[in-house]
This record gives structure tokens, C-alpha cells and sequence, in this order.
């Protein structure tokens, strides 16, 4: 993978936010939920994460996670994903979710 500069790092904002609602999204070509994700003054902002395997709606709900908020509105199906969730890919394809290891205000930028 090529180098980027710290230039091209900073362009990049990621902020944690807590899922506040987590639905099912059978529409989608690979198995997702649709989340709401409170990222505080940027507000609630709708992602679509394919965590169906290792993730129950329950377990997600209240949870806090990392997400880019400055990628372009996506659409997948018949849904905007407004912030990607980020997450850890695994060798089977499953995805492990990246969250801060403590408590942290919505909103706040990862640094």
C-alpha cells in the first residue's frame, strides 16, 4: 500500500458516536443492519454496517464506535449511508468493530 502524508491523514475525520438505533436491512446484496449513530453537534447520522454475524441489535444499541464523517453521502440500495462505521476486517470476512476503549463525548474527532 503507498505512503500518505501526516497532509493526507489530517484530511480524513473520524469521530465516535453511540448507535441509537439499529434496524434490519434485508434489502442490502450482503446481510446489514441500518444505524443511527448520534455523532453529537454533527448530529444523528445514518450508517449501513454488514456486523450481522457477530453483532445482535441489542448489543449494538447504546454501543460507541468510530466512524468517518467526511466521506460523500453513499448509496446503497435503497439507503443513504451518511458516516462509515469503521471496523477491523477479519480473514472470514466478518467485521470487528473499532470503538474507544472508554467512554468518550459524542462527536469527539480522533486525533
Amino acid at each position: 500500500m503507498a505512503q500518505i502524508t501526516w497532509k493526507d491523514f489530517e484530511k480524513v475525520e473520524m469521530r465516535v458516536g453511540t448507535i441509537v438505533k439499529v434496524e434490519d436491512y434485508p434489502e442490502a446484496k450482503k446481510p446489514a443492519y441500518k444505524l443511527l449513530i448520534d455523532l453529537g453537534e454533527l448530529g444523528i447520522k445514518k450508517s449501513s454496517a454488514q456486523i450481522i454475524k457477530l453483532y445482535s441489535k441489542q448489543e449494538l444499541l447504546g454501543k460507541q464506535v468510530l466512524c468517518v464523517t467526511n466521506f460523500p453521502p453513499k448509496q446503497i440500495g435503497n439507503f443513504v449511508s451518511e458516516v462509515l462505521t469503521t471496523g477491523f476486517v477479519q480473514e472470514n470476512g466478518e467485521v470487528i468493530l473499532a470503538v474507544p476503549e472508554r467512554k468518550t463525548p459524542n462527536g469527539s474527532k480522533l486525533a
